[in-house]
């Protein structure tokens, strides 16, 4: 019994990283092996991502409350510079997503439309959803998710409980203590969820289906790449002035895997803030940063409107100057901070960025559908930059105002 207890110790307290690298391995051997098999075992996965999204909305309602409830008066949140850091990330990425395109341009046989899906008709249209998700019943928004208005009422509650008795403050702090250890018990369970994801994943879809698109895909990855791997860790240096990487790769392994197999940036909050505690980061700052990034910091999604209208553009042979490119980028990056107020995400606001062209809507729709096909990777691989971006501008404002703070003491 003793030794079954060890033993068990040890996995608990192991790397959770090489336990969920043993997890896709295991997926992969799995549905390579036996697609019964794989598609049994798919319910873990779906357990799994369930428990996420299932406690984030809770997570993030009372952290946020409890923070700003207990915050100390003139205590700084370093906000103001990590959305500054979100909004250039997400406007760098839809540049070089340009730049990409532009050097490796793909044309597209376009597939079937989408049936039903309807794409909202201007910037103003999301928006607008955007503000009415702010005014969302706070019942509802913990009920569907709406980040948005789980922030505006997390931030009213703790704004109301910033005057309250000590004791009832501490009651909102336990209650945040209590939630974030369930948290970490769900973290825990990641390798056995991303074993069931990565099954069902290999089962049904294999990579037969992406070859027809290898260079459409070479495009977006390579595209994510640059950004994760190098225009990323510039941002960083620029704001914390030492070697970025450590950092960087970090939250790529920690945060970006975990959001890769889960698809999710609302299931991967839970995994980002449990991050930044390990980081020391400070609590005040992450606890409306990171949810407010999984809205608004979507790098991953202005490439894919980018690269994805641009290859609408070459495939009808439309030509496009380098002025008319950049404004691309400031559509894509706008649509991009509002995907998470439209159904189908940043796939459905590609309609939007090929209106620029003239492009018509049953072309674009085409080419939806085609962002459908190539979901499976350029979802997972959009959602992996978004959400480890998140962390990785966090980390860097704090840094940045702890530096400054030090010498400021000096």
């Amino acid at each position: 019994m003793k030794e079954n207890r060890s033993l068990l110790a040890r996995i608990v307290n192991g790397s959770l990283v090489l336990q969920i690298l043993f997890g896709i391995i295991a997926g992969i051997l799995v549905a390579t092996f036996s697609e019964s098999a794989a598609h049994s075992v798919a319910f873990l996965g779906g357990l799994f991502v369930g428990a996420l999204k299932a406690i984030a909305p809770i997570l993030v309602f009372i952290l946020v409350a409890a923070s700003i409830a207990n915050q100390k008066k003139n205590a700084k949140t370093n906000m103001k510079p990590i959305v500054v850091l979100y909004l250039l990330g997400t406007f760098t990425a839809a540049l070089t997503a340009v730049f990409m395109s532009f050097a490796f341009p793909t044309t597209l046989v376009l597939a079937a439309g989408v049936q039903g899906a309807t794409p909202p008709e201007g910037i103003g249209e999301v928006i607008h959803t955007l503000l009415f998700k702010v005014v969302d019943n706070p019942v509802n928004a913990l009920i569907t998710g709406n980040y948005i208005g789980i922030l505006a009422w997390g931030v009213g509650l703790g704004l109301a409980l910033h005057h309250a008795s000590d004791s009832t403050k501490q009651v909102f702090a336990d209650v945040s203590h209590g939630i974030s250890e369930m948290v970490r018990f769900i973290i825990r369970l990641a390798p056995i969820g991303i074993f069931g994801l990565v099954a069902a994943t290999f089962a049904e879809t294999g990579l037969s289906a992406m070859a027809g698109y290898a260079q459409l895909l070479a495009v977006l990855l390579g595209s994510m790449a640059i950004i994760a791997l190098v225009v990323n860790p510039i941002i960083v240096f620029i704001k914390i002035r030492r070697n970025p990487y450590p950092l960087v790769l970090t939250c790529l392994r920690e945060s970006g895997v975990t959001a890769f197999f889960t698809r999710s940036s609302a299931a991967n909050i839970p995994v980002n803030m449990a991050l930044c505690e390990k980081l020391k980061l400070h609590e005040d700052t992450y606890s409306v940063s990171i949810p407010l990034g999984a809205t608004i910091n979507m790098g991953g999604a202005a490439i894919t409107i980018t690269v994805l209208t641009l290859a609408a553009v070459h495939t009808m042979g439309i030509q496009v100057d380098i002025l008319t490119a950049i404004l691309l980028s400031v559509v894509a990056a706008v649509s991009a901070c509002g995907a998470s107020g439209v159904a189908g995400g940043s796939l459905l606001l590609i309609p939007l960025a090929c209106s620029l062209f003239g492009i018509s809507n049953d072309v674009a729709m085409q080419v939806v559908a085609v962002g459908f096909i190539i979901g499976v990777i350029q979802d997972s691989a959009e959602t992996g930059l978004n959400s480890s971006t998140d962390v990785i501008f966090t980390a860097a404002a704090c840094e940045a105002a702890d530096m400054k703070q030090k010498k400021l003491a000096e």
